[in-house]
């Protein structure tokens, strides 16, 4: 029986990207008959998903515990996935020496260092460089995490393209493995609502995520100049845990309007006419952005928004880093029907060219059976991994024991 055991840094929510993105890998997995245990130690909020009902086995964890040594030991899993590095380091030496031949995959999400790194900068006042990234101690960090495993999925070509160029990873531990999504058919068109029927535009994001809150602080400085433009349009502002900051821009008479948590997120961005994403800082893959095309919605961002998102396909809609021009490229685009239907032909391109589920899921899984097959040439061939491996269980393995000690006193 094949088995994969996921270590999240936090339980599975819907209301998040990167939970919809652990639940992307979670489908691949599942269809390619593996049992599958999900593993944290995080608590439960009201937003978890219950797995169990999906038939994935929970099991909670504790940190700095040799509890989870027998844990890892009895269950001897073909696989084991990292949700972010954190995870990895945590727990990475405890799979390497209780479960030495289990394959160890980090899904990053996003590369942490680089959206922390540009938040940094950004505050500061600073142009984004390269040279910051490499001095980073965040990114010392998540390198060391990707050059311990035997695979590391990244989530955007820019990245891929950094990693390997900038950090000189060797691109055997590398795969590009972007949202798994559905392709959009004829059938699907045909269901979206028509330009003359749509209204509002919309922003939706988690704002435990700092790029979120910066991006709707934006809308609010970019509102002004398109409500003058557009004097019956509104703003609608959706997503989880919304911070007294967001809920204070609240203005009905202006047209910003701050709806907190949406219960189905694709039903309001059907409904809109224009996503809007003025993002300064941020890495990865936008899900709000795809979400936007899945549901033939046309958007306005940034050249960090659409970053690593579109080959060189042309956008669902703008893409302007200047706040007038933002401004100006939102309103183009939800008034004039030619534009926005030619943008809505681009999402589904994008989607459908870049984003297949079924292609994706097909190449990702062949890439992990050659590496499975060669495992011990793999992990010859990565030394430095195995340098920081050895490095990292001694370390981190006589630190965790410490405090495990001292957690008994």
């Amino acid at each position: 029986m094949k088995t994969l055991l996921i270590i999240g840094y936090v339980w599975v929510e819907k209301t998040t990207g990167a939970g919809n993105r652990m639940l992307q890998l979670i489908e691949v997995f599942k269809k390619q008959g593996y049992a599958i245990t999900f593993a944290t130690p995080a608590q439960k909020t009201e937003n978890s998903i219950d797995l169990f009902s999906l038939g994935i086995n929970e099991e909670a964890i504790e940190l700095n515990s040799s509890s989870f040594d027998e844990f890892i030991k009895d269950l001897q899993p073909s696989i084991v996935l990292f949700d972010r590095f954190m995870m990895e380091e945590q727990f990475g030496w405890r799979v390497a020496e209780n479960s030495s031949k289990s394959l160890r995959i980090l899904d990053t999400e996003d590369l942490h260092f680089l959206r922390k790194t540009r938040h940094q900068q950004l505050k500061k006042g600073e142009e984004f460089t390269n040279e910051a990234l490499l001095q980073s101690d965040d990114a010392k960090r998540e390198i060391a995490a990707i050059l311990r495993c035997d695979l590391s999925l990244i989530i955007s070509s820019y990245e891929v393209k950094l990693l390997k160029e900038v950090f000189k990873i060797d691109e055997k531990l590398l795969y590009h493995l972007p949202f798994l999504l559905d392709v959009i058919d004829e059938k699907t068109i045909a269901d979206w609502k028509p330009f003359e029927e749509r209204e509002h535009f919309v922003f939706i994001g988690n704002f435990f995520h700092a790029p979120n809150v910066d991006a709707v602080l934006q809308l609010k400085s970019i509102w002004k100049n398109i409500k003058k433009q557009l004097p019956k349009a509104e703003i609608h502002i959706y997503g989880a845990y919304v911070t007294q900051e967001i809920q204070q821009l609240h203005k009905s008479q202006e047209g910003f309007i701050v709806k907190g948590f949406a219960e189905d997120a694709i039903e309001v961005v059907k409904k809109a006419k224009v996503v809007l994403a003025p993002l300064r800082f941020g890495a990865g893959i936008k899900g709000k952005l795809t979400e936007a095309m899945l549901c033939g919605t046309p958007s306005v961002t940034t050249t960090i928004g659409a970053e690593g998102m579109h080959a060189d396909l042309p956008w669902n809609g703008f893409v302007e880093d200047s706040l007038e021009e933002f401004a100006n490229k939102a309103v183009e685009l939800y008034t004039n029907e030619n534009i926005w239907k030619e943008a809505q032909k681009n999402g589904v391109k994008i989607i459908n060219e870049l984003y297949d589920k079924e292609k994706l899921g097909e190449s990702f899984m062949q890439r992990i059976e050659v590496i499975q097959e060669g495992i011990n040439s793999h992990r010859t061939q990565n030394f430095i991994g195995s340098l920081l491996q050895h490095q990292t269980l001694q370390a981190t393995k006589y630190m965790s024991k410490w405090i495990e000690e001292k957690n008994r006193t």
